[in-house]
This record gives C-alpha cells, structure tokens and sequence, in this order.
C-alpha cells in the first residue's frame, strides 16, 4: 500500500453530503488522494471520521473568492510538484418554480454556484491540473440537456456548464487536460426535497391571486417529486461514471448515466412539440 502522498490527488467540491459525500467517500476507498470539499467545520468533522485515512476534508466555498484561494493553497501544500490527478466540480444547488415567479435573488445565486462557482474553482486549480496533467469532470444532470417545467432556472445554469464544459476541453486539449461531463438522471439525493421546501416558502410571499396562477402545477410538482424520490436511483451508476473520466485512457466527454439514461436519451431526438406534449402531461 502506498502512503497518502504518492497518490494521485483528486478535489470534489460539495462533498458535504448527498452524491458528493458518497462520491468523495468511493475516490477515497479506490485509491486516490481525496480533497472533500466541505462549507462547514461540523461537516469536515463527520466526513473525517468516515472516511478510511486517504481523505481530507477541504474547508471550501465555491462562491467566495477567499475560500477558494485558500483551498488551492492547502492542496498545494499537500500535493507539491506532482499536482492534481482530476477536479471534480460537483457542488450545486436547485431551485424549482415557474420563471415567471422566479426571483432575481434566487437566480443569482443559482448561477453563482452552479456556474460560476465552477469557473472560479476551475481557474484557481487550473496550474495544479496542468501539474498534474489532471482531469476536471464536471456534474451537471440530464437538466443540462432538457429543460422540464419549473426547472427553468435550474436548467439554464446546467445547460450554461454545458458551455463552459465544451470550450474548456478544447481550450485545455494542447496540455492534454481532459474535461468530462457527467449527467445524472433521476438520483438518490435530498436536492429535490429541498427545493420543493423552498418553492412552497416563496409561495407564502406571494399574492392570493399570484399564488392561484400556479396552484396546481405546485400540488402536482409534490406528488411528482414524492414519486421520483421513492424511485430514484442509488449513486452507484454516477460514481462509477465519475471513475470512468478519472481514469480511462480516453474518457467520454459526456455520460448520460442512470436506469433512465436511455428514456432520456429517446426524448433528446424528439422535436420540440412532441417532448413539449411527452413532459406536459405529466401536470394534467
């Protein structure tokens, strides 16, 4: 067994919990170098006691310029002139909503997490990458490849990765930095359920008449979202994807992934009115 410091390390931003904790957690137990990246101290503390020695918790903000810095900082203390083996860019937040109710607060701070938290993160450990001739796989979600009613704000910041993801792999190509995307369909995660919580608390804001507009399309969004958390899937298929781009020799520049992977795949090559049609029944 090779000590720590020989093996390749690896940055996952929100590992707190969820998909990045478990994803963190299996990086760790299949031999890399893992830097957690966590928000709070409490969370540093459990992810530390879990994990089997080869993980680190990273105290790391994606959307404050000062945590990042000195996140790079500590990992580079630790990785020296070896660099970064791979980024994985896996913190996120959703909102869910009609557009039309959508605030500019909240869409904000849907950009500046999913997207440009990413970027940030990315150009701070873009030398340790190049170090390394690392990786960066980035997590969007099948939400970066179609839009679903009240999802709109969630997926544009998804479909904005996309972008980036794309011009970055050819950007980065000539130091033979790889960059993947990865897009989960329907998986085990409490992100659902909280921006269903946060849906119903801007609901109470709003007008008696603004708050009918929508009133059955947020009924029946619950009873969706209920049925979609009881079905989802393990993280399994996700992390495993998330290896794939790691460490292949000549990783996909997307995956799909998921038991719903192919359904998704199906609606991709539909026209626009028939998915429209396929995606609005689900709210009659």
């Amino acid at each position: 067994m090779h000590s720590n410091k020989t093996k390749a390390g690896v940055v996952v931003t929100g590992a707190s919990r969820g998909l990045g904790r478990s994803m963190a957690l299996e990086l760790s137990s299949r031999g890399f170098r893992v830097f957690a990246g966590v928000r709070k101290m409490g969370d540093a503390d459990s992810l530390g006691r879990e994990s089997s020695g080869s993980l680190s918790p990273l105290i790391l903000d994606v959307t404050q310029t000062d945590s990042i810095a000195a996140a790079v900082q500590e990992v580079s203390s630790e990785v020296g002139d070896k660099g970064l083996a791979g980024l994985v860019n896996n913190a996120g937040i959703t909102h869910f909503g009609p557009v039309e109710e959508a605030s500019i607060e909240c869409i904000e701070e849907q950009f500046r997490v999913n997207v440009i938290g990413v970027i940030a993160v990315t150009q701070r450990f873009l030398p340790l990458l190049r170090r390394g001739r690392g990786r960066v796989v980035n997590i969007s979600s099948v939400n970066g490849r179609i839009s679903f009613p009240f999802t709109g704000i969630y997926s544009a910041s998804k479909f904005a990765l996309e972008a980036i993801s794309d011009a970055l792999r050819m950007e980065l190509k000539p130091w033979g930095i790889m960059v993947s995307v990865v897009e989960p369909g329907v998986t085990s995660t409490d992100i659902r359920a909280r921006a269903m919580q946060a849906w119903a608390k801007d609901r109470q804001s709003l007008s008696p008449e603004k708050r009918k507009l929508y009133e059955s399309s947020y009924e029946k969004s619950c009873s969706l979202i209920a049925g979609l958390d009881q079905a989802a899937a393990g993280h399994e298929n996700v992390i495993n994807a998330v290896v794939d781009a790691l460490t292949a020799e000549v990783p996909p520049t997307r995956s799909l992934v998921g038991p719903d992977a192919k359904q998704f795949k199906e609606m991709l090559t539909l026209q626009d009115e028939e998915r429209d049609k396929i995606l609005l029944g689900f709210w009659r």
